[in-house]
């Protein structure tokens, strides 16, 4: 099988490229390389490994020849997609239309959504659900998931908040950032620490994306919540298990979260269909553990 993953140098891009290569897929990566190349260069050597420099925006060149098309590109997160507001607009909507209109019937297409689009109504939530956007990111992503699934051989995964390590590390995701400010800051400052999201590790989310690929004729069509019914928690339950393995200081602050996500996810649609995550919070939060206390996160976008 031939598979295009878009955004495969990314931070769940490059673990979803590296497994597939691993089973044996021929796997083309297509990203512009914003964030660098050193990510994929341990990848370089491999003959299954097709390497695309190019921008979503752009038309892609011999389409029709992957048979499966995962599909991560996109500005990703709350604080990216507030501070580029248009180019949100136009890569994570319009170059996703582009991009369904222009595949086959034929070929298996499956959208990385978000969880984020549940909103802060602090309510149990299903697929079901009266969407309720907050932010920039999470309303573009529900734009693409509603031109996605206008086609009915493609499925979205609207994914859980996800943690853990990757060769292109994320450090605006929640776990990973209050991690690593527990362990380099010694202190964290939590806003609206009731707040409740739902969240995944990012080998598990690989799991997940071949499990659909695997399980395509059964999910083909539809949008499912990716992620575990016991994988729901507050900021205050993520800061106490971290600080379970680490001394540090949790100040509960009064101040409001600009991007205040309060809900629980129920998983049952593809848990009955055998998709479930095996690693916990815990895990993920050992792995980082041992990595950041030599890791220094640097980013050419990074302010502080």
């Amino acid at each position: 099988m031939n598979i295009l993953v878009t955004g495969g140098a990314g931070y769940k891009g490059i673990k979803l490229t590296t497994r597939l290569l691993s089973e044996g897929f021929d796997v083309t990566i297509l990203d512009n390389f914003m964030y660098g190349y050193e990510p994929i260069l341990h990848l370089v050597e491999n003959r299954k490994l097709t390497i695309l420099k190019q921008d979503i925006r752009n038309p892609i060149s011999d389409l029709h020849k992957y048979d499966a098309i995962f599909h991560l590109a996109g500005i990703s997160g709350f604080p990216a997609c507030a501070a580029n507001p248009n180019s949100a607009v136009l890569i994570n909507v319009e170059a996703t239309k582009q991009l369904v209109n222009s595949i086959s019937k034929d070929q298996i297409f499956i959208n990385a959504s978000t969880t984020s689009m549940y909103g802060k109504s602090g309510k149990p939530c299903n697929e079901d659900t009266l969407i309720d956007p907050v932010s920039t990111y999470a309303q573009t992503k529900y734009e693409a998931e509603k031109i996605v699934q206008e086609k009915e051989n493609t499925i979205s995964l609207r994914f859980a908040t996800v943690f853990g390590l990757s060769p292109r590390m994320r450090m605006d995701l929640m776990v990973n950032d209050f991690t690593y400010r527990d362990i380099k800051e010694g202190a964290l400052v939590l806003f609206d620490s009731f707040a409740k999201r739902t969240f995944i590790h990012i080998d598990d989310a690989v799991d997940c994306y071949l499990f659909t690929l695997k399980n395509y004729d059964k999910m083909k069509g539809g949008v499912y919540n990716a992620g575990g019914d016991h994988l729901n928690y507050s900021k205050k339950d993520i800061a106490n298990l971290i600080k379970q393995k680490i001394e540090y200081t949790i100040v509960d602050s009064d101040m409001k979260d600009k991007d205040l996500r309060h809900f629980t996810v129920n998983y049952e649609k593809i848990r009955t269909i055998g998709y479930t995550p095996k690693l916990t919070v815990e895990d993920g939060i050992d792995h980082m553990i041992k990595a950041f206390t030599f890791y220094e996160y640097y980013s050419h976008f990074k302010t502080i």
